[in-house]
């Protein structure tokens, strides 16, 4: 069994205007500054609740964080899907691995019920598998999801790759044993993917052509 491990944010999905617009929406209910678009991007990636602590600017209580999230995850699940969208190439890059008989999962730092409502949402049955940040789940860069993934699908290591576009992807997939591909058009920095990862890739052309090579396909 082969299998391809996905980042979702920054990856699959442009979900940065949604998380944008939500945070916003959180820092304004709550009387604090808000961020800009950029700002946001750079604070994305290890999950909601560093997002917000990140977005607040200041230490807060584990009370006060606790209201912040209640409150962002309540605009967040209204909102998803207002700006979100696939990346160009990536709903074909999905049916084509499908039907090499590659098995596709997802591995998020996002909250456990947003990613699997929007792997629904965008991609229905093409994802096989989608974990995010739950008790069961710790945040990546552990490696507990991914070795989930493989477990469920009885994938060896060595039939496996990790797809992402974070330094905390790279980690991931290092601490996994499995080989990773950083995507460039995601929310980190290319020249920082490139100098941490000898494999990335700028396009949905270039990926699809390294996960077949990694996988021998």
């Amino acid at each position: 069994m082969k299998c391809v491990i996905f980042d979702l944010d920054g990856t699959l999905l442009y979900t940065l205007e949604d998380l944008f617009n939500a945070t916003n929406y959180a820092l304004r209910y709550f009387n604090h500054k808000e961020r800009t678009m950029d700002e946001v991007r750079s604070f994305v990636g290890n999950g909601i609740a560093k997002l917000m602590e990140r977005a607040v600017g200041k230490p807060c209580s584990q009370n006060e964080l606790s209201e912040y999230l209640d409150v962002f995850r309540q605009y967040y699940s209204k909102n998803s899907c207002k700006n979100t969208k696939p990346y160009e190439g990536i709903v074909e890059i999905l049916e084509q691995l499908k039907a090499q008989g590659v098995k596709i999962a997802v591995n998020s730092n996002k909250y456990d019920a947003a990613v699997k409502f929007l792997c629904r949402e965008y991609f229905a049955d093409l994802i096989s598998l989608a974990l995010g940040e739950s008790e069961n789940c710790p945040k990546k860069p552990n490696p507990a999801g991914a070795n989930k993934i493989l477990k469920y699908f009885n994938c060896d290591k060595n039939n496996a790759v990790y797809v992402g576009d974070s330094i905390t992807d790279i980690q991931t997939a290092k601490n996994a044993n499995i080989p990773c591909i950083s995507v460039t058009w995601g929310y980190c920095k290319k020249e920082i993917l490139k100098t941490s990862n000898d494999l990335t890739v700028d396009n949905t052309f270039e990926l699809i052509e390294a996960i077949n090579n990694i996988l021998k396909i």
